[in-house]
């Protein structure tokens, strides 16, 4: 890694860790959560837009669009190229942290997957249910579509603005079952609400994303070409009759997701090295190219695409699509329509009902195998924001109905919002009022979390700080030489001081396409290991991380009271290097490719590494424990 501005105080490294080190699933819902309030700003400026000018309103998105190339062409209006074009960008993103919960989430863990498909499964088949008995025997009944999916990005931001202080695995639960939402969401567009299907093209479309998947697997990298065949793949459906932005869903979920691999990595930074040498613009080609092969063509494409579908093609759809003309009468009518009705009672009533239901359910039948990572009021109030349901919603009530009944949908998604967003208010603010142990259980639940950590902690051979028996272990995997590891050392022995029931656990690996020095000061830990005076040296090289020569090494040896024959030759038969070769495989199987890097109790530590972020995470792990465990009799005093 590159060395950190100097300047930079210690109390200023959370903002730099933070923003180097933050996760995927992190930003994903960073950008989510932040885009709602622009999501809300569009909505409102629709209403206001379709009442001061209601004619301009609907002229303007009414008006056609010709895309024309010889004698052929591509026409719609304005409102639908933003619905079946924009809005397929949208449904890549959808498809992309589909795809990388999948690779990477709690979803790689495939008997988890049930637990999302089920959840979603209810919180959809209860809401339909309940709009089809309220429009039973009228022609509205089929709109039931407008009454199933969760608007994600309006979900996140309100859970954001009603549950403060709700744990990130909150967050992720419901994430994990909106994204399967929008993914049915779409199955029904296509199956549901298409209009004339053309076999022939709706045939060269399957082609087309066949290409894509054979493409995938061979290893095909070259961006230009996706492209291409993903515009090919848009214009047949868009021919076939079938709603297009179904392949922008398909091509997220063919994107695959993976961690930078070190070799990548490796081969980045010699890259680098070269053009350095010589920077010449094949070489400064070639480094760029190695840096962007290291990253999965998910991380990639979910970079270039999330920020602009939530802060610009969201808000647009929701500004086509969102005005409605308001009056007191309308909206007396509306409060009595079957359409209104259904929708609003299907999303602020059932939504929360079947997805706590199907979550209860999966839960007894598996015999408690597969329970929701997170407590039963957190699966309550998630299932109460689960009733937002707003772009998907909007997208099947402009295909499903016209006129005065669009109106109507229209009201009911935008009152439901409204009545969702309180009832998770509701539910959480009570969660809140609940004594610490019961609101911990109530929101963290019992279920076991997924053990990133590859080889399990061996207090026989592994380094370790604290108590055995301590109820949550710290592992780092670090490099002597890593200017990152050394600002993260005293947020760490600060940690062991704060927490008396800590364990802290070092695992060596040495960047030594980065570090010249990192492989040597390892194998010099490890002689000083063989001496018992490991954490002595440790500590010593992480204090000096600029002096770490062969001959700093022994003269550490000395300070530190070593037999300094012993510690040389130890150090030139590399006795240490079978040790350091088995961290860097178990870090290899973690899938850790960069340093330093935490676990905690087994799960990887994700964001900023200063004293508070990782008292956050120890705390939640120590509270996991607590009502996991059965409750301890008080002691006689």
């Amino acid at each position: 890694m590159t060395e950190p501005d100097a300047s930079v105080s210690q109390f200023s490294l959370r903002t730099v860790w933070a923003r180097r080190l933050e996760t995927p699933l992190r930003r994903f819902l960073r950008t989510e959560t932040g885009s709602a309030a622009v999501l809300l700003a569009a909505t409102l400026a629709a209403l206001a837009w379709a009442n001061i000018d209601p004619s301009g309103y609907a002229a303007t998105w009414r008006t056609v669009l010709v895309i024309r190339s010889g004698t052929r062409g591509l026409a719609d209006s304005w409102q639908g190229w933003v619905n079946s074009g924009l809005m397929a960008f949208f449904f890549l993103v959808a498809g992309l942290e589909a795809r990388r919960e999948f690779d990477l989430g709690e979803l790689r863990e495939r008997r988890r997957l049930a637990l999302p498909l089920v959840v979603a499964l209810g919180g959809m088949v209860v809401p339909i249910a309940i709009y089809l008995a309220i429009n039973a025997g009228r022609s509205s009944a089929s709109g039931w579509g407008t009454a199933m999916s969760t608007d994600t990005a309006f979900a996140l931001g309100a859970l954001a603005l009603v549950g403060p202080g709700v744990p990130d695995r909150v967050r992720t639960y419901l994430l994990t079952f909106a994204l399967a939402d929008d993914v049915a969401g779409i199955v029904v567009i296509a199956l549901a609400y298409s209009g004339h299907i053309d076999l022939g093209a709706l045939a060269a479309g399957a082609v087309i994303l066949g290409v894509v998947m054979v493409a995938r697997w061979r290893g095909v990298r070259n961006g230009a070409a996706y492209l291409l065949l993903g515009v090919a793949a848009w214009v047949a459906f868009f021919e076939s009759g079938v709603d297009p932005v179904v392949v922008g869903l398909a091509m997220g979920l063919l994107a695959v997701a993976y961690p930078a691999a070190r070799s990548d990595l490796e081969q980045a930074s010699e890259s680098f090295r070269l053009f350095r040498e010589q920077p010449i613009p094949e070489l400064a080609r070639d480094a760029r190219e190695s840096v962007r092969l290291a990253i999965s063509p998910n991380d990639r494409l979910q970079q270039l695409f999330h920020p602009w579908t939530s802060y610009l093609i969201v808000p647009l759809f929701a500004l086509a699509n969102a005005g409605i003309t308001v009056s007191g009468s309308f909206l007396a009518h509306a409060y009595t329509s079957p359409v209104t009705l259904g929708i609003l009672v299907g999303y602020v009533a059932g939504k929360p009902a079947g997805t706590v239901g199907a979550a209860w359910l999966l839960a007894r039948v598996s015999r408690g195998a597969i329970r929701p990572p997170v407590g039963w009021a957190a699966v309550t109030g998630a299932g109460a924001i689960a009733g937002i349901g707003f772009i998907v919603s909007l997208l099947i009530a402009s295909l499903a109905f016209h006129g005065s009944q669009l109106a109507e949908a229209k009201v009911g998604i935008l009152s439901a919002a409204v009545c969702a967003s309180a009832l998770g208010w509701a539910v959480f603010r009570l969660t809140a009022l609940l004594p610490k142990r019961l609101r911990a259980r109530a929101l963290l639940g019992t279920a076991d979390t997924i053990t990133d950590l590859a080889v399990p902690v061996d207090a026989e051979r592994d380094h370790v700080r604290g108590p055995d028996r301590a109820p949550v272990t710290l592992v780092e995997y670090g490099d002597f030489e890593c200017p990152y590891c050394g600002r993260a050392e005293p947020v760490v022995r600060e940690l062991l001081a704060d927490y008396g029931d800590l364990r802290y656990v070092w695992r060596h690996l040495p960047l030594t396409d980065v570090h010249p020095h990192a492989q040597l000061a390892a194998e010099g830990a490890e002689a000083a290991a063989g001496q018992g005076k490991f954490w002595p040296m440790h500590d010593q090289l992480l204090n000096h991380q600029g002096a770490l020569t062969g001959k700093d090494l022994i003269r550490y040896a000395g300070e530190l009271g070593l037999d300094i024959d012993r510690f040389t030759r130890d150090l030139r038969n590399h006795a240490g290097q079978a040790k350091i070769a088995a961290d860097v495989d178990s870090a290899d199987l973690s899938g850790v490719s960069g340093t330093p890097t935490f676990f905690v109790n087994g799960k990887r530590h994700q964001g900023a590494y200063d004293i508070s972020t990782l008292s956050d995470a120890i705390r939640t792990a120590r509270t996991r424990i607590l009502i996991s465990s059965p409750r301890q009799p008080p002691r006689a005093s």
